[in-house]
Parts: structure tokens; sequence; C-alpha cells
């Protein structure tokens, strides 16, 4: 397996990144963000980002969201579209999803 990068420039007058999977298919540069979507496939995967495991009773699973993003040249112009599939954290529930929280922090004087 094999991860390729494309670029692709492309003048759009500023359309807004769409919000959703629905707006995406919907989307102009629907073909690109497909690209996207697949190029963050093929790297969660080749990663091993996750290992699919068997739901226990009454466990419900995290879900997850695609963000997507037009990244734009000095000029405005369109130069690649990212497309991230992230985790919708903030629907688990301290002490049934997850037991405690870690924050890395610094002391400033020991920089």
């Amino acid at each position: 397996m094999s991860l390729t990068k494309t670029l692709t420039v492309i003048s759009d007058g500023n359309i807004e990144d769409p919000l959703t999977f629905k707006k995406t298919m919907e989307d102009v540069d629907k073909d690109e963000w497909i690209n996207a979507m697949n190029l963050e496939m093929e790297s969660m995967y080749f990663n091993s980002i996750w290992d699919l495991i068997d739901r226990h009773d009454g466990v419900k699973p995290v879900g997850c969201k695609w963000i997507y993003k037009r990244k734009r040249g000095e000029d405005g112009k369109v130069q690649t579209f990212r497309a991230r599939l992230v985790a919708k954290g903030y629907t688990q529930v301290e002490g049934v999803d997850y037991e405690e929280t870690f924050l890395p922090i610094a002391i400033l004087k020991s920089i």
C-alpha cells in the first residue's frame, strides 16, 4: 500500500468548505474530496490507528465526523484538499468511557 498526494491548484472564488459529508458529496469539488478522504483512510490503515474489537453490551461507541478544509496558497488559489476523520470525544462520559485524563504541561522555569 502506498500513500500518494496530489497537488491540485484551483481558482474557486473562495467557496466555503463543506461542513457535512452530504454537502461534500454535493460540492463542485466532490472528486477532490473523495480523493482526500481516501488518503486519510489509507493513512490511518498504514499507521495502524485503530483495532477492531467486539462491542460490549451497553457500551455506545464513540462516533466520528469528517472535517474538510481547502488549503490555499498565498495567491488564494486552492492548493490541496484536506479531509480528517475526528472522534466525537465530547460524547464520552467520565467513569463510563474513561477513568482519568492527562494534560501534558511544562513548568516554564524547566524549559
